[in-house]
């Protein structure tokens, strides 16, 4: 969140960031985390009005999602909700392992990804 460790970031809003991930399954693996602490992704707040809350967290990881489906003309999108390496809340998103192009062309991958984005 402070972006003292380089990352590709691909998205970011005011309450949430998604970067590439550095061990990635598949082209295009990303995390979603929350800026704000939480320790579980169960912890946000469950008000469905609350920017940064788990339903805002949620459409961000659809809108994701639906950017790999394109970006990778994947349509199966994998998601874990994960929290046990790193003791902050986060949900991957990675297209089907059988996706093709590099996984480890972080760059590309993320140029990939923020070019949907932003259509």
């Amino acid at each position: 969140v402070a972006k003292q460790i380089p990352a590709e970031v691909v998205y970011e809003d005011n309450k949430f960031i998604a970067f590439l991930d550095i061990n990635p399954r598949s082209p295009g693996h990303l995390q979603i985390i929350p800026k704000e602490h939480y320790r579980w992704v169960w912890d946000l707040p469950a008000d469905r009005q609350a920017d940064g809350g788990i339903g805002h967290y949620f459409e961000v990881a659809q809108k994701l999602a639906k950017a790999l489906q394109r970006a990778f003309n994947q349509p199966a999108i994998w998601s874990r909700i994960m929290g046990d390496e790193v003791e902050h809340a986060h949900v991957w998103l990675f297209p089907h392992q059988n996706t093709s192009g590099d996984k480890d062309d972080l760059v590309g991958n993320a140029k990939k990804i923020r070019s949907i984005l932003s259509k």
